[in-house]
């Protein structure tokens, strides 16, 4: 039997889901011949060296600043990362130590494989704006839970990426919302508008699992990968 050693980084609303879908294929293993063995480490149980040299992939879902603070301990695990932890900038020079030591790491900020089919109706609607005779707006707007720390969205910011030009941006913190994305492109005889809805936090972390077992068995690219890149990669290939 097959098993992944994984060690999950945070035990909030996305990583509960991890837990659950973890022993869901568990349940599963003696059919698929797959298993996962799952260590848990939060702030009150901070991960150390020696409790993550033996583990096979690292998957965070930190706040962000809590995850920032752990980067150089990871990078000396050697270990490939992936990380859905948001609202934090990436320090200067991660990408080029990790492609010189060899390591390939994923983050995303939504990692909804059909997101990647939402990134490239965006990128068309970025393209197509400038045919439009007339002038021409894009509005986002991101609804999520009230406990969300981050506004705009990590999402939010990755589509006006995406759109390759300014958009304004809108968020809306209130009850248990999973996350609603909204872009609206406004011209003078029309909106046309694209809407993401997440029903279920096990969409993000389904995806994050995904990226784990693929990680140790696709030959993606050395150094610091953004999910949209590489789901694309796979899912369109």
């Amino acid at each position: 039997m097959t098993k992944l050693k994984l060690a999950l980084l945070g035990r909030g609303k996305t990583g509960a889901k991890v837990i659950d879908l973890v022993d869901q294929e568990n349940e599963l293993s003696k059919k698929t011949g797959f298993s996962i063995e799952l260590s848990t480490f939060h702030r009150q149980n901070p991960p150390t060296f020696e409790a993550l040299k033996d583990k096979d992939v690292i998957l965070s879902f930190l706040p962000g600043g809590f995850f920032k603070e752990l980067i150089p301990l990871l990078i000396e695990t050697k270990k490939p990362v992936v990380t859905g932890s948001t609202g934090f900038n990436w320090p200067s020079g991660v990408d080029n130590t990790l492609k010189t030591k060899k390591l390939t790491w994923v983050h995303g900020s939504n990692f909804a494989l059909g997101m990647n089919l939402v990134k490239e109706m965006i990128e068309i609607m970025g393209k197509a704006a400038q045919l439009f005779d007339q002038e021409t707006s894009f509005s986002i707007h991101d609804i999520h839970h009230s406990k969300k720390v981050d506004s705009p969205s990590g999402t939010a910011l990755s589509w006006q990426d995406w759109l390759s030009q300014k958009a304004s941006i809108t968020s809306e913190r209130v009850g248990d919302v999973v996350g609603i994305h909204e872009i609206t492109l406004k011209t003078q005889f029309e909106h046309i508008s694209l809407k993401h809805e997440a029903l279920d936090r096990k969409v993000f972390a389904h995806g994050a699992l995904w990226t784990s077992k693929m990680i140790l068995t696709s030959d993606w690219p050395k150094g610091l990968l953004s999910f949209s890149e590489i789901a694309k990669k796979e899912l369109f290939k």
